[in-house]
């Protein structure tokens, strides 16, 4: 099982609207990056990831779960792009911005401190753990 970190611009689909979904999973829908593609290629079903808001607020706001496997992105007319489903499982205590995450030295090689460009991402164990705990978890939510 692995870790990710998907991120969303909070006027367009924030963490209030992933909460609100009352479907099984919502389509992490209009990704139009090949390594993002593929990131969500390698997904499966129960892994867990971090819903974070990017554009001004730049931090972590909740957990996900993926719901579906990659399959074809229904805003695609060409065929070429795929995304998973993901739904809402917690809001994270006390959410974590980009500039606590690039303080952490352990977070130094973290995707998002090298990459911020790329929504989804993938997230160490050990990121996970250390995220987790900056978020105010006593014990990281587990797939």
């Amino acid at each position: 099982m692995a870790y990710w970190l998907f991120k969303s611009e909070p006027n367009t689909w924030g963490w209030h609207d992933q909460k609100a979904s009352k479907a099984p999973g919502e389509e992490w829908d209009g990704v139009r990056n090949y390594q993002a593609r593929n990131n969500m290629r390698a997904m499966q079903v129960g892994e867990l990831g971090f819903f974070y808001h990017s554009i001004d607020e730049k931090r972590i706001v909740g957990i996900i779960r993926i719901s579906a496997e990659a399959h074809p992105d229904t805003t695609d007319d060409t065929g070429k792009w795929e995304c998973v489903d993901v739904k809402a499982v917690c809001d994270v205590p006390n959410p974590v911005t980009l500039d606590d995450v690039k303080c952490e030295p352990l977070l130094a090689d973290m995707i998002l401190v090298n990459n911020s460009r790329l929504s989804v991402q993938p997230v160490t164990d050990e990121e996970w753990r250390i995220v987790c705990t900056m978020c105010g978890f006593d014990t990281p939510p587990a797939p």
